[in-house]
């Protein structure tokens, strides 16, 4: 088990320094993403979502990270076939071991344009060593 809890507890908030703060991605959501309703496989948009979170703690740290938490995942419309999604990952707050990242998920109408925000959620990642312990964050505030 992964137990961070023996770092300071101290959060601060961050201000970007570098566009590795931010990841964007496209994806097309096509009938293989699909679920049994016809819209897209909420399993499916959480690994997406994962994935963006992931590269964007990576290229911010450039530590090994891995997913602690994700809260507040919201489902906020029904994200239909042929659809563009656009992920958009950003790093929020970091710690001396958290770091927090913002996912918004925007789906476009292929063939109209129409845009809206459909996904959103909050990753919580941790850096660690090759053996999976612990390790402090590289960017996080060093006053404790």
């Amino acid at each position: 088990m992964f137990n961070y809890s023996y770092f300071c507890k101290k959060e601060m908030m961050l201000h970007p320094d570098s566009d590795s703060a931010i990841t964007q991605q496209f994806r097309i959501v096509l009938p293989k993403n699909l679920n049994s309703n016809g819209t897209f496989f909420g399993g499916e948009a959480m690994q997406w979502l994962d994935e963006v979170a992931f590269i964007t703690a990576t290229r911010y740290t450039h530590q090994r990270m891995i997913t602690v938490k994700v809260e507040n995942l919201r489902f906020l419309k029904p994200v239909q076939p042929n659809t563009i999604l656009e992920i958009i990952g950003k790093v929020v707050k970091t710690g001396n071991v958290k770091l927090f990242i913002k996912i918004e998920v925007f789906s476009e109408e292929m063939y109209t344009g129409h845009r809206e925000k459909s996904i959103d959620a909050d990753f919580i990642f941790a850096p660690c060593n090759e053996e999976l312990s612990p390790v402090p964050l590289n960017r996080a505030s060093k006053n404790c």
